[in-house]
């Protein structure tokens, strides 16, 4: 199926400007139509935009490597974050908008569900979160695996200012909780 461009409107001139433009031309003449049709080009494929780094899939963004002198606490603080946001958290001054519980889950499920809450509060605007990992009880030696593969995903997280292990009414030893980044805005008030 062959189109033709759109047709160009007649430009109307006034008497002197006609005047003018046939004294400009001289005696060029126009050139003879021939038929041919302008191919239009094709649209250039849109490229995807870059995802964000932790949209990315978990496992392209968190590795399991843990430091071989890993400690068995849970606390973390972000360099550059106040000492005091850390207090804060351990007393509980924000409240706690989502939580995720990781019980029974894999080490790959695990960190996938992990990097998916982290996404979704991001979006939410949810400072303050809990993640209940479990004290490890039911696996291999009464060893809990996910508590420390937990601090570890979390340490990597540029989004996580700060966790503390949960107090004994949020889950103690079997949960953390975690400051993470304001939407837009890396100020702690």
């Amino acid at each position: 199926m062959t189109t033709k461009p759109p047709s160009k409107s007649p430009v109307t001139l006034a008497p002197d400007d006609a005047a003018l433009f046939r004294d400009a031309v001289g005696d060029a003449k126009p050139i003879p139509d021939a038929g041919r049709i302008t191919p239009s080009r094709p649209r250039a494929k849109p490229l995807p935009r870059q995802r964000p780094s932790n949209d990315q899939p978990a496992h392209d963004l968190l590795s399991d490597h843990l430091p071989q002198a890993i400690d068995t606490e849970l606390t973390f603080l972000r360099p550059g974050v106040s000492p005091q946001a850390l207090r804060r958290l351990r007393r509980g001054h924000w409240l706690i908008k989502d939580e995720l519980d990781l019980h029974g889950l894999t080490r790959d499920q695990a960190r996938e569900q992990l990097v998916a809450f982290l996404n979704q509060c991001r979006q939410h605007d949810s400072r303050c979160v809990r993640i209940i990992h479990g004290k490890g009880l039911s696996s291999k030696n009464h060893e809990p695996v996910l508590k420390q593969l937990v601090k570890s995903w979390l340490m990597q997280r540029e989004d996580v200012l700060a966790f503390v292990p949960a107090r004994p009414a949020e889950g103690g030893g079997g949960a953390v909780i975690v400051l993470l980044k304001r939407g837009h805005k890396d100020a702690l008030t």
